[in-house]
């Protein structure tokens, strides 16, 4: 075989890096931390159930946030040419329809999974994998309007981990305040998704892509997306504080508080500002979803 032909070959082939690439590990960290507040949250003792949560770790994170982020990558190839050529569709590290059938692969693989995992798993995985087709797949492609594609990206990464996480553990449907509390934060993921909204807004715009900072434009998509992330945390600490647990609310209030000096910086400029407001702001909201969780434990075992 010559030369030539061999460089044709090895180029149809995907490169197994850039395959890795595509299920983007870094975004797997939110949804698989989400449940964990949600194993936490439900009270259940662990022993006896480390092969079930290891299982729902990666049907959370490399199963079906993995696959969300192949999908996406796939019907985003044309404005990832503009905002990130390098990515591996567009640089043709992985060719022709592959990125496709690795998605609906990573579909299949992530219901079996599910389906080990009990049947409200099952459902919450069969309406997470819906809602990451939808977000990036026409005729609806979610992403296209700015709440509404924040908020299914919100509910998959927060709300639905954390309810798989609790359902897991409790073989069931999770306490109602379990639902009450992880609703409420999946709610404030909106705006942290808007904020990560921001790297893309040249992109966005050219391809007809109206994000929150397209739509409303910068500094005001930065304003509501810091209001979206504050309000719950405020409802978070006033029904905390209703359910007997001062201690955790006044927790969750000074890591509000911590988040919101962080925010005027973010606001003063905030495109520039966006990815130091997640390395911080958010590492802190995450915490205060974790001792959320930490107090709903005596809670749940309290008749309703």
């Amino acid at each position: 075989m010559s030369r030539l032909a061999l460089s044709e070959t090895a180029a149809g082939r995907p490169q197994p890096a850039a395959m890795i690439e595509l299920l983007k590990p870094i975004t797997w960290f939110a949804p698989m931390w989400a449940f964990g507040c949600g194993v936490i949250s439900s009270g259940v003792p662990l022993e006896g159930k480390w092969p079930v949560i290891l299982a729902g770790v990666v049907l959370a994170g490399p199963l079906v946030c993995g696959t969300s982020q192949i999908a996406n990558d796939w019907f985003d190839r044309h404005v990832d040419a503009i905002n990130e050529p390098d990515r591996p569709i567009p640089s043709g590290r992985v060719p022709g329809r592959i990125p496709l059938y690795y998605a609906l692969v990573w579909t299949a693989l992530s219901l079996a999974v599910a389906s080990l995992l009990g049947p409200w798993v099952l459902g919450a995985a069969v309406f997470g994998l819906a809602l990451a087709w939808a977000y990036s797949a026409p005729p609806l492609r979610l992403k296209e309007e700015g709440w509404r594609g924040c908020a299914a990206v919100a509910l998959c990464y927060e709300g639905l981990a954390w309810f798989t996480g609790a359902a897991v553990m409790a073989a069931a449907l999770p306490d109602w305040r379990i639902l009450v509390v992880a609703a409420l934060y999946s709610l404030g993921a909106h705006g942290i998704m808007t904020l990560n909204d921001f790297k893309a807004v040249e992109g966005d715009r050219r391809m007809g892509i109206r994000s929150l900072p397209v739509s409303l434009g910068v500094a005001t998509a930065a304003k509501v997306a810091c209001l979206v992330m504050a309000l719950p945390q405020v409802m978070v600490i006033a029904l905390l504080a209703a359910w007997g647990r001062p201690v955790f609310a006044a927790a969750v209030f000074l890591l509000l508080a911590a988040q919101a000096l962080l925010m005027v910086r973010l606001l003063k400029d905030p495109k520039a500002h966006a990815p130091w407001y997640n390395a911080t702001g958010t590492t802190l909201y995450v915490i205060g979803m974790m001792v959320s969780a930490f107090a709903l434990v005596p809670l749940v075992a309290v008749p309703s």
